[in-house]
C-alpha cells in the first residue's frame, strides 16, 4: 500500500462489486484487475461477498473492501488536549484515549505522547505496528501541508517549522500526514456527516477561532495553508490586543479564551456550564460571541456562497446561544440570495470529526488519490 490502489478506491464506498464491474469502473485490463484482487485478497484487504445473480452460466464472485485488516492512527492536538484513536480504513473509531496535555510543552514532549498513546492503543487492540498504513495529525495552528511543519502558529511556542512527520516517522510506520486541526474537523464532518453537501464551512469555537472550507466537495487550504484563518479577522469597533500581536481580532474577542477572561473562569467547560445552569452574564457574552463571530462569517457568505456552516469547539456544546448569534448576524448582513437555503447548524459528531478527519487525511493519501 506504498501508493493508492484503484481497485481499493472503487471498493471503498463499501458496494461489493464482481471482477466486471471492477474492469468496467477502472478502465483497466482484465488481466490487471484479476492480478490485483488475488494481490488484494492475500493481503487480507479485500475478501470475497457472495455471489452476483447469474445472467447465464456460473454466478460471478463478489469482492468487498475488509476495512478492519489495515489500521490508522489518528491524533488531534489541542490548546490543553490529546487526543489519539486508531481507526479501520473507512474512519471508524476503533480505539481511543484523551489526555490532558498542553501545547507549549514543545513539539518533542507532545509528539512522543502521541507514539506513546498509539502505540498503546495498538496492543490494547490486539495489533502491531505492520498493521498501521499512516498517520494524521491535526494541530491547532497554521501548517504548510506539504511538509507537515506549523507555519508561525501563534499558540505553539517552539512549534515553528518543526518536522512533525519526520518525527512520528521515525517511530510510526507509513506516510504521517500533518494539518490544521479545523480543517480535519471539516474533512471529518464533511466525509460522515455531509458527503454529498459541495460547498460547507467548518467553523471551530474553543480557545481560538478557525474554520475549514469545503469548496466543490474538496478542502481548500490555501496558497500557505493559511485558509479559513477567521479568528484573525479584525471586528468593527473592537481594539482588544491580540495573542498575534494585532488588534480586534475576532479570537480576542469571541474566543472561549476572551470569554472566559471577561467572565473570570477558567476555560470553555465552565462558560458551558454556567450557561447550562441559566447564568444570565455567560448567557450574554456567549450570544454576543455568536453575533461578532456572525459578522465575519457573513462576509465569508458573501464570498464563497456555501449551503452549510457547522459550527464545532468546545464552546458549541453551550446550548442554543452562540448559534442563536451566529444565524441572527449572518441572516442580517448576508444577500438573500446567499443565505437562500443555507443551513446553520452545530456538529454532529462534537468528539470525532477531528480523530475521523486525520484519518481521512490519510485514507484519501493511501486509497483515494489516483496514482
Amino acid at each position: 500500500m506504498s501508493e493508492p490502489d484503484t481497485i481499493l478506491r472503487l471498493l471503498l464506498d463499501g458496494r461489493p462489486r464482481t471482477r466486471a464491474e471492477l474492469i468496467d469502473s477502472s478502465g483497466l485490463a482484465r488481466s490487471t484487475v484479476t492480478g490485483r484482487i488475488e494481490t488484494l485478497l492475500a493481503s487480507g484487504l479485500v475478501v470475497p461477498s457472495g455471489e452476483a445473480a447469474s445472467t447465464g452460466g456460473r454466478p460471478p464472485a463478489r469482492f468487498r473492501l475488509n476495512p478492519a485488516a489495515r489500521l490508522i492512527l489518528a491524533a488531534d492536538v489541542g490548546a490543553s488536549h490529546l487526543s489519539v484513536a486508531l481507526t479501520d480504513l473507512t474512519g471508524e473509531i476503533v480505539e481511543r484515549s484523551t489526555v490532558p496535555l498542553d501545547i507549549a510543552e514543545g513539539p518533542e514532549v507532545v509528539l512522543a505522547e502521541v507514539v506513546r498513546t498509539g502505540l498503546s492503543l495498538l496492543k490494547a487492540a490486539g495489533r502491531s505496528r505492520r498493521d498501521l498504513v499512516g498517520t494524521g495529525v491535526g494541530l491547532p495552528g497554521p501548517v504548510e501541508h506539504s511538509t507537515g511543519r506549523p507555519n508561525h502558529p501563534p499558540i505553539m511556542p517552539g512549534w515553528d517549522s518543526y518536522d512533525v512527520a519526520g518525527r512520528l516517522s521515525r517511530e510510526l510506520p507509513g506516510p504521517v500526514l500533518v494539518d490544521n486541526d479545523v480543517n480535519i474537523m471539516a474533512l471529518g464532518e464533511h466525509a460522515t456527516e455531509y458527503a454529498d453537501v459541495e460547498h460547507l464551512l467548518f467553523v471551530k469555537v474553543a480557545t481560538g477561532i478557525g474554520a475549514g472550507v469545503i469548496s466543490g466537495g474538496r478542502l481548500h487550504r490555501g496558497a500557505q495553508g493559511a485558509a479559513g484563518d477567521i479568528g484573525h479577522v479584525q471586528t468593527p469597533g473592537h481594539t482588544e490586543l491580540c495573542r498575534c500581536g494585532n488588534t480586534g481580532c475576532l479570537e480576542a474577542v469571541a474566543s472561549a479564551a476572551a470569554l472566559a477572561t471577561k467572565l473570570g473562569v477558567d476555560g470553555s467547560h465552565d462558560i458551558v456550564e454556567l450557561v447550562r445552569a441559566g447564568n444570565t452574564a455567560a448567557t450574554t457574552a456567549v450570544r454576543q460571541a455568536g453575533r461578532e463571530i456572525g459578522t465575519v462569517l457573513a462576509a465569508a457568505v458573501s464570498l464563497l456562497n456555501p449551503s452549510v456552516i457547522v459550527v464545532g469547539g468546545s464552546l458549541s456544546q453551550a446550548g442554543d446561544q452562540l448559534l442563536a448569534g451566529i444565524r441572527e448576524t449572518i441572516y442580517a448582513r448576508s444577500l438573500p440570495l446567499a443565505t437562500t437555503g443555507l443551513h446553520v447548524t452545530t456538529t454532529r459528531s462534537p468528539y470525532d470529526a477531528a480523530l475521523r478527519g486525520a484519518a481521512i487525511l490519510v485514507q484519501q493519501h493511501v486509497l483515494v488519490t489516483p496514482s
